[in-house]
């Protein structure tokens, strides 16, 4: 039998990621003893408190009573948080001490959506991947410098430690659990019992593009407003360049310094979120939409759509579209 620690940490935790991971799990126990076989995971809440209030006390969870220093689980999972600061980690700092320790004698971590913050403050992910939701990116590199962050990922491994997109996505990291540990046929039973999409292995649809302007820097806020008032534009890089009166190299080092992106990047972007806006909210077809964001090139716009979105324009499309099929 696995022996499953879900961690309940001081500050607000995400109930969605924790009461959906537990339901697999179960699911797959269930599936385990349908085919005669004995439950696999043994499923405990723990934490530093005696109770954990979970969505502003709305819900309150009472984790189990143990000592951490006896307590030796086969794998810890690190739920989502609200709170992602360092005063939210000062406050854990035990249980995350305890992580380590419990690591280096054989227990694996996994954190799911912003339960990163907490996996990366044990210094375990410094210079190696690491996933969480898209949009707490920023304060999360801001945070970790020396981790690689790939929101692009649904699921990183290394060396048993696992990280997980946010939200729903998260489910994915337990489904390729319960597959690592028990199986194809117990994870497919899982993802259709309980309607995840098992095949899901990036981010990259659910993005929508934030160009950071809280910055201190006004000449390249002015470019990036330009660039958004110009999407139907051709823009380059020398041409913003020298509209704000630098060398392509300062430019370049000043944009990326502002907005964590470099110039072509975040024109790529813009453009790309553009297109997406158009593809969802109207019925333009794909060429007119890619004219409408500056391209002419219908592989190229198709090739970079896809790289940002992870699917083609039409594909997007048919997923995402806002209009109703019957007013078609």
């Amino acid at each position: 039998m696995k022996k499953v620690c879900f961690l309940l940490p001081e500050g607000l935790v995400k109930p969605s990621s924790l009461f959906g991971a537990i339901e697999v799990f179960e699911k797959a126990n269930e599936f385990l003893v349908e085919k005669g076989r004995s439950r696999f995971y043994e499923l405990t809440l723990i934490g530093s408190g005696i109770s954990q209030s979970l969505l502003n006390a709305q819900f309150v969870v009472q984790p189990d009573r143990h000592n951490l220093k006896t307590l030796q689980p086969d794998i810890i999972i690190i739920p989502g948080l609200y709170e992602q600061d360092r005063y939210a980690l000062e406050k854990n700092q035990t249980l995350i001490n305890w992580m380590v320790q419990r690591y280096a004698q054989g227990t694996e971590l996994a954190s799911m959506c912003t339960g990163a913050f907490l996996l990366a403050a044990t210094g375990l992910l410094k210079n190696e991947e690491c996933s969480t939701h898209w949009r707490a990116s920023r304060s999360f590199a801001a945070m970790f410098p020396d981790v690689h962050l790939r929101t692009d990922k649904i699921i990183t491994e290394l060396n048993g430690i696992y990280t997980a997109g946010g939200a729903q996505s998260s489910l994915n990291l337990i489904l390729y659990l319960v597959e690592k540990y028990n199986g194809r046929a117990a994870a497919l039973y899982c993802a259709k019992i309980l309607q995840i999409d098992i095949e899901r292995n990036s981010q990259s649809p659910f993005i929508f593009f934030e160009g950071y302007k809280k910055h201190e820097d006004d000449v390249i806020r002015r470019s990036q407003v330009y660039i958004e008032k110009n999407i139907d534009e051709r823009i380059t890089v020398e041409f913003l360049a020298s509209q704000s009166a630098m060398s392509r190299r300062s430019f370049i080092r000043r944009f990326k310094k502002a907005t964590q992106h470099v110039p072509i990047e975040y024109i790529q972007k813009v453009k790309m979120e553009s297109a997406k806006r158009e593809l969802e909210q109207n019925r333009k077809n794909v060429n007119e939409v890619m004219y409408a964001v500056g391209y002419t090139d219908r592989k190229a716009f198709r090739n970079m759509f896809k790289k940002v979105t992870g699917l083609s324009p039409v594909d997007y499309r048919a997923k995402y579209s806002q209009l109703s099929t019957s007013n078609a």
